[in-house]
């Protein structure tokens, strides 16, 4: 990752350091801690720290009302770290504060493959955002409610997967409504190695976090969606306010004046007149856990509403001058750090900013966000086929917003004439696996057979690697085999914008995906790379975007 601009630590005494960003030395001991003497910083008071839940009962769930998605605060934290400068990088203590975890507590053999590095060498990189609502310490307790459930499993109620494209020119977000159901992997808790079995029924994808901890929500979200997750960001309900305060507050709008509570007590509080209004603090919280009087009152209303806030809160980080003054800075990197955990991988103030570097690349108008394509199960959901076609886009590398630049014949075509057919040498993969179908047995050594009958008699199964492609494509390592690879793809009536130049292949290769499982005819797809409707997509620069109040919850 992007490292520029980063000075490496202790090259000059902490209290020039400390002099040249203007902060106030007397503010922090000998170690970098807090004094708690005064000044706009973050207390000195230790912040109470508890052990993860674990295990698999016990605690009762929390009732529905009592959710919250708390991906806000990992998103600011990492696009924190990236404004605030490498000041942060001399004050030793933020590492410490920084919580961790095992990235992916599932088998090998449920892992999915890494992301592949695109022509220019460019990888994508992919974040799950874990909102936890573990009310394992009294701050916790107290913004979360349900006093029964003190100290019990805690459930992953907010995953979304950040997406930053391998040439960082575009960002995608899928949200899982934390009631789909799903099976959930085998995972072996780091800290005492039990072993939590992979389930045989369907269970609700937020209890995975109560199976080992956020590795194995990592495992699951792989499993389900063949797309590698390199790291992770977990935060609970006080990091939530912390993090909100610390900001200043982040612009949110309704169409007409809401308070979200009805004659049972349900609903999260919040009370908002109609228009555009900054919200903080215990607000924020309200907002980001409101469901009673957003729209329809279910979880997928809150999701969007938590949405606009991440899209406002992205732009309000980006646009906020006061952003540049060292004590708030300060507060800032205090507040990120000590509410996150994270995997080793992001295990560092220093790993944080090269994260938020990258992060920082991305236009706000090129940022997505969506929900996982769903259906209603009883009072649950699951994935439909649009959510797999949503997956695949995310695992391909595509942007949602459409605005990836498009091949037409002229570019793709190449100029290199193909050698004879019977002199091109082609690696056929079996790439039919899916998340929920088995790989075609044979596949590869139908497809070869098919292209050696054609002419190309140097075509081979490769019957070593198993791959999972969802769709076909043929790959080439460099330009003088490119019009051999597009000579292969005329032949089997391939697209060309299936043929790409990859550096992970040495010779001309066909992976067979999981768009041709039979036949041996290759009939393209009419639309395959459009984002579906159904995935509820919202754009990151929308500044109008607005949450439609139920009216049974409106008030003059």
């Amino acid at each position: 990752m992007a490292q520029s601009g980063v000075r490496g630590e202790g090259t000059r005494p902490r209290d020039q350091q400390a002099g040249q960003l203007g902060w106030d030395e007397s503010l922090y001991d000998g170690n970098g801690k807090p004094t708690g003497k005064g000044g706009d910083g973050p207390s000195a008071k230790a912040r109470e720290r508890s052990p993860r839940g674990g295990g698999s009962g016990g605690g009762g769930r929390p009732r529905r009302r009592r959710r919250i998605l708390r991906w806000s605060a990992s998103v600011l934290a990492v696009l924190i770290l990236g404004t605030a400068g490498a000041g942060y990088l001399y004050y030793q203590h933020l590492n410490s504060n920084i919580k961790k975890d095992a990235l992916n507590l599932g088998d090998e053999k449920d892992r999915a493959a890494k992301s592949r590095a695109n022509s220019a060498g460019q990888t994508p990189l992919n974040i799950l955002l874990i909102g936890s609502d573990a009310r394992d310490t009294k701050e916790n307790q107290q913004l979360g409610g349900a006093r029964d459930t003190f100290g019990g499993v805690p459930l992953a109620d907010v995953q979304m997967l950040l997406h930053v494209s391998a040439d960082r020119t575009n960002m995608s977000v899928v949200s899982m409504p934390r009631d789909t159901l799903l099976q959930i992997p085998k995972c072996t808790d780091p800290t005492n190695g039990k072993v939590y079995q992979a389930t045989i029924g369907r269970m609700m994808t937020n209890e995975s976090l109560g199976r080992g901890g956020p590795g194995c929500t990592v495992a699951t979200w792989e499993k389900l969606t063949d797309i590698h997750i390199d790291h992770f960001m977990k935060i609970d309900f006080s990091g939530v306010v912390s993090m909100a305060d610390a900001i200043g507050g982040v612009p949110v709008c309704v169409d007409a004046n809401i308070y979200s509570k009805d004659s049972s007590g349900h609903g999260s509080g919040l009370k908002l007149k109609e228009g555009t209004h900054p919200v903080k603090g215990k607000q924020a919280l309200a907002w980001l856990r409101t469901r009673y009087g957003f729209e329809d009152g279910s979880d997928i209303a809150r999701a969007k509403a938590q949405h606009m806030y991440m899209n406002s809160m992205v732009r309000q980080l980006r646009e906020n001058a006061t952003l540049s003054n060292p004590n708030k800075l300060r507060m800032l990197a205090e507040t990120a750090t000590d509410a996150l955990t994270v995997d080793d991988g992001l295990g560092t103030v220093k790993k944080l900013y090269d994260l938020g570097n990258e992060l920082k690349k991305v236009p706000s108008q090129r940022i997505t966000m969506t929900t996982m394509p769903f259906r209603y199960v009883g009072a649950r959901v699951e994935p439909t086929a649009d959510a797999a076609k949503l997956f695949r886009l995310v695992r391909e590398d595509i942007a949602l917003d459409g605005k990836d630049k498009k091949k037409t014949a002229d570019d793709t075509a190449s100029k290199d004439p193909a050698a004879a057919d019977a002199q091109i040498g082609v690696l056929v993969q079996n790439g039919t696996r899916t998340a929920t179908l088995a790989a075609v047995h044979g596949r590869a050594s139908t497809v070869a057979q098919r292209l050696v009958g054609k002419g190309f008699t140097k075509a081979a199964a490769d019957t070593s690697t198993a791959v999972s492609e969802a769709t076909t494509v043929i790959r080439y390592p460099s330009a003088d085999l490119a019009g051999d690879a597009q000579r292969v793809a005329k032949s089997l009536g391939i697209p060309l914008s299936s043929v790409e130049k990859s550096t992970d292949v040495s010779g001309v290769t066909l992976v067979v995906g999981a768009d041709w499982r039979e036949g041996t005819t290759y009939k393209a797809a009419a639309d395959d790379n459009k984002t579906p409707k159904s995935a509820d997509a919202l754009n990151g620069a929308d500044t109008k975007a607005c949450m439609h109040v139920n009216p049974g919850y409106t008030w003059s």
